[in-house]
């Protein structure tokens, strides 16, 4: 049964059979209500806070970018080693699936990503990045320690499991579709549903945030050779110009939002790439320029993939140059995140019980990307975000800064969310029950 009709036809007992139970088959709904409180007091006892932390700062001074994670998940092995965790090695170059509890259906998934940015670390500190030009400015190296914190935390629990959860280490997050190369690999092979989670300076620590449908927006990146004739900057009228070009290319292309694109359906152009030109009295042959753009359907940002390349080739001719526009379409085109409502119900429900219901905040969606958005348009998935700024500990940059820093303080938060919250005890006991329900009623609901 599909998950969509499975979830329709939960609906249909909870508002029309006599009210039960579901959970008396295992735990009282009490007790389950307990699991997210007792993860995370699990989650901060100071062995194991400070094991992440240590694990976290390990991956911090050893960045490594997509697909080159190799001394990362030669440390996540030997930590999933430790812990007795079965694992497959390597996925997608270097992925890492680890499997807890039955090996039997349903099959959860929880993924990380893992890899770093060609970025110079500004921050001065004892655990600073030792490769120059790299840098874990996204908070991937928190990500991997927290799941692997949840992977301890379930493997101590995973007598009170029935069904598996797949512990996803996901290569090449940052514009190399590592997701994408992992489901081409077979990594959802049987999972019912996924769960992710990302650390924001927007949230305050002990608070997360998350919205159900579109919550990060598609999106594509394009680069543009605009060809002319180079010259003397003295005698213009014998050189076509592929600077004054490529600049007209760049107003219009600020046109295709403001002018064309409904106001209620957020869309995205920006030109962030300029390359042409070594002279001060040198017009060149040509010019580079490149940018990204995004939109929060698939319909409007494949409209926008063929507005941009009509735009510039038609601007082009209009100044008597040629362009040639390449999107990388085949690995770079990211789909929009969709969080599946169903699944967050059930992440207020598990989020609220761990932190308190003030402390599960609803987010506006963002025009950032996510190459999770592969895998939750294949199955239904959950994104998520985990709040680290507070005030006392001074100021937390943004993603993507080369002064960015993770609160370490979050680090327990995460993995009892990890473990309890995307399900992995919690969704699969309700799996169980209900999918018991549903055999045992399945005739009368067709």
């Amino acid at each position: 049964m599909g998950f969509f009709k499975f979830v329709s036809v939960i609906l249909v007992f909870t508002l029309f059979w006599p009210p039960i139970s579901i959970y008396s088959l295992r735990l009282s709904s009490a007790e389950l209500a307990d699991i997210p409180t007792n993860f995370l007091n699990y989650a901060k006892k100071p062995e194991l806070a400070k094991w992440m932390v240590d694990v976290r700062r390990k991956i911090h001074e050893n960045p490594e970018l997509g697909f080159e994670e190799f001394e990362t998940t030669k440390l996540i092995r030997e930590e999933l080693d430790k812990m007795g965790i079965v694992y497959k090695y390597p996925i997608a170059v270097t992925g890492v699936i680890g499997y807890v509890g039955s090996v039997e259906p349903p099959f959860v998934a929880l993924r990380a990503d893992m890899d770093a940015l060609p970025m110079q670390e500004m921050v001065e500190w004892e655990h600073k990045s030792k490769v120059p030009g790299k840098m874990h400015a996204c908070g991937h190296d928190a990500h991997v320690a927290m799941l692997l914190g949840a992977a301890k935390i379930l493997q101590d629990h995973r007598q009170e499991l029935k069904g598996t959860i797949a512990l996803i280490f996901q290569p090449a997050e940052e514009g190399g579709g590592g997701s994408k190369r992992m489901i081409e690999a077979g990594a959802l092979e049987n999972v019912d549903a996924i769960f992710a989670l990302h650390v924001t300076a927007r949230t305050h620590a002990g608070s997360v945030s998350s919205r159900p449908g579109p919550i990060l927006a598609g999106c594509g990146i394009f680069e543009a050779v605009i060809s002319g004739k180079g010259g003397h900057a003295a005698i213009p009228q014998h050189t076509v110009d592929p600077i004054l070009a490529a600049s007209n290319i760049i107003l219009s292309l600020q046109h295709l939002v403001s002018r064309e694109a409904d106001p209620l359906d957020s869309q995205v152009v920006t030109v962030a790439k300029f390359h042409g030109g070594g002279a001060f009295n040198v017009i060149p042959d040509s010019i580079t320029i490149g940018g990204t753009f995004r939109a929060l359907s698939k319909e409007s940002l494949v409209k926008l993939m063929h507005r941009i390349e009509e735009v510039i080739v038609t601007q082009a001719a209009v100044n008597r140059c040629n362009a040639s526009v390449d999107f990388f379409a085949d690995d770079k085109l990211y789909p929009v995140t969709y969080n599946n409502e169903a699944l967050h119900q059930h992440f207020i429900n598990v989020a609220g019980d761990m932190l308190g219901t003030r402390k599960v905040e609803d987010m506006k969606t963002i025009m950032g990307s996510e190459d999770f958005s592969f895998f939750s348009e294949q199955i239904p998935g959950y994104f998520f975000f985990l709040g680290m700024k507070n005030e006392s500990l001074g100021k937390f940059e943004t993603a993507h800064s080369p002064y960015f820093t993770v609160n370490e303080d979050v680090l327990p938060y995460g993995a009892a969310l990890h473990a309890s919250l995307p399900l992995a005890t919690r969704y699969l006991l309700e799996f169980e029950v209900l999918s018991h329900l549903l055999k045992r009623n399945v005739r009368n609901e067709l």
